[in-house]
């Protein structure tokens, strides 16, 4: 029984290890690798160089139920991007650098090197042109050498799996569209439980919560344990899992309708198990998730079927479902069917079930889609507008950071002023523009030069006339955390070439000039699509 009271330790270990030796959120690996390269100039701060390692080997270690492949893939990014640091790389030097580490953790995570190029490509949204490709592949091979030399040539997930039949695709495409319910259910679960137990405030309570139910958990369901990757090597030999006193609810297993029954309780609640070793203090990632509850959904709905119409001769190969399932949860949950594909292809040695594999990660990806637009790791970047995207104009305004750009040398003036006084600001002033604020510097207004150049020199009227009889008044306002495309879109709107920039009180910060904007917008295009 001391193994269920194991990952509660473990996730309090890791728990200490983080709130009082590296003193940094280090959760959630692939996402903050999204960050740093939408918000950060792909900085990521050295100690994840081996923080992420240490915390997560505790908590996994001890049978935390969550994966290693996200730390990992966080290691490997932090080690590119503080190389790069070192040699003083511009932005998209240390981006490239960046994605060389994270695909090739993968790629000697899995032995994998074509799905660790992948795995950059689709997931953490690079616009990397084909030149640029090189030293991921490179990355991506000499990682998989370097697995090969020190842990062997074995494939990750050896597996009997029997040839490929044509009669079974419409089952393929069946399993396709349950792993995109699954990869819905997942996604959506996961967000959800992780605001909910995020409200508590006192960590060691949730620590204490978290644990006391993963240990529950665990003590029903024992493949909940850890990694699971040996219920799944059970699986995808065709065995029979023995837990045989190790849970009370065996006796399911001993009946024909219990064991999918069983496998399906363990699909739902694979989820709950993840996310309170996350939420409890653990370090892990979804990666090693996924893909388990992506062979039980295939196990499921392949035992189901073959026990549902087994009298009318169906008999639908179980390894393969198992197999194939992976890459649709993969397809869907990461949004990633590429790399879903060739991972598991290339981890199993599956060669032989490409089509099903193409087939099930095709209708997973598509079926999420229609209801999911982000993947699990950008889903939260997304609601914030900071999301690094495929398309490169999109990319670059996520790149630009309004507060940059706001220009501080114009001269406000007072609405009440006399003209006397403007006159004054103006022969100080090297701008055309003078922002308008009243006593307590609220932005007001705006004066073009123009509007009051026929004026300036009628002494007659610098007492009787005051700047608020040349104000113009603008409708569009620019805060300083305001995204880029938001402020794009206001000066297409409103056809001007300044924007003031104001606070939540509407003080006058500054201006935003159209042209300077365009200027380094044309200039990160060119740095991000270039060669």
């Amino acid at each position: 029984m001391l193994y269920l009271l194991y990952p509660g330790i473990g996730m309090l270990l890791a728990f200490l290890f983080v709130r009082y030796i590296v003193k940094d959120n280090i959760g959630h690996g692939v996402t903050k690798v999204l960050v740093a390269v939408s918000k950060n100039e792909s900085q990521i701060k050295a100690h994840n160089t081996w923080s992420s390692l240490i915390s997560s080997a505790v908590t996994i270690g001890f049978g935390g139920s969550v994966g290693a492949e996200a730390p990992i893939v966080y290691t490997g990014a932090a080690i590119g991007s503080n190389v790069a640091k070192c040699f003083g790389l511009s932005y998209k030097g240390m981006t490239i650098l960046l994605g060389c580490g994270a695909s090739a953790a993968v790629a000697a995570t899995f032995k994998a090197p074509l799905a660790g190029v992948l795995f950059t490509l689709e997931i953490l949204l690079f616009n990397i042109s084909m030149s640029s490709m090189m030293p991921l592949l490179v990355a991506t091979v000499s990682a998989t050498v370097v697995s090969y030399i020190f842990i062997g040539s074995s494939t990750p997930f050896a597996c009997t799996i029997t040839p490929f039949d044509m009669k079974n695709i419409p089952w393929y495409l069946m399993l396709g569209i349950f792993c995109g319910f699954c990869s819905l259910y997942f996604t959506r679960m996961t967000l959800k439980l992780e605001d909910n137990i995020g409200k508590m405030k006192n960590p060691y309570a949730k620590w204490g919560i978290c644990a006391a139910l993963l240990g529950l958990l665990i003590y029903l369901f024992p493949p909940l344990y850890g990694e699971g990757y040996d219920s799944l090597g059970v699986l995808l030999n065709g065995g029979v899992v023995d837990l045989e006193g190790q849970t009370i609810l065996s006796f399911l297993l001993n009946s024909q309708w219990g064991v999918p029954v069983f496998f399906a309780l363990i699909l739902i609640l694979k989820v709950f198990s993840m996310t309170m070793t996350n939420a409890g203090g653990g370090v892990g990632g979804t990666f090693g998730p996924t893909l388990f509850v992506g062979a039980i959904a295939g196990f499921v709905l392949a035992r189901t079927m073959n026990l549902f119409l087994g009298a009318s001769g169906l008999s639908l190969p179980e390894q393969n479902f198992v197999l194939v399932g992976m890459a649709g949860l993969m397809a869907g949950v990461m949004q990633a069917p590429m790399t879903a594909i060739f991972l598991i292809a290339e981890i199993s040695g599956g060669y032989d079930l490409f089509m099903p594999l193409i087939i099930v990660s095709a209708m997973s990806f598509g079926t999420t889609r229609i209801f999911e637009k982000y993947s699990i790791y950008t889903k939260r970047i997304a609601m914030t507008g900071e999301l690094l995207t495929h398309d490169s104009d999109q990319a670059v305004l996520t790149l630009l950071h309004t507060k940059d750009f706001v220009e501080t040398d114009y001269s406000p003036v007072e609405i009440d002023a006399t003209l006397g006084e403007f006159v004054k600001v103006i022969s100080s002033s090297t701008r055309n523009t003078f922002p308008v604020i009243d006593s307590k510097g609220r932005y007001q207004g705006y004066v073009g030069l123009e509007a009051v150049r026929k004026m300036m020199f009628r002494t007659d009227k610098y007492d009787t006339m005051h700047v608020y009889n040349f104000m113009s008044s603008s409708p569009f306002y620019i805060t300083p955390d305001e995204s880029m495309e938001s402020v794009m879109n206001k000066f297409e709107v409103s056809g001007r070439g300044h924007l003031p920039v104001v606070d939540q009180e509407r003080h006058y910060l500054g201006f935003i000039c159209k042209a300077n904007l365009l200027g380094s917008y044309r200039q990160e295009l060119k740095e991000i699509t270039g060669d």
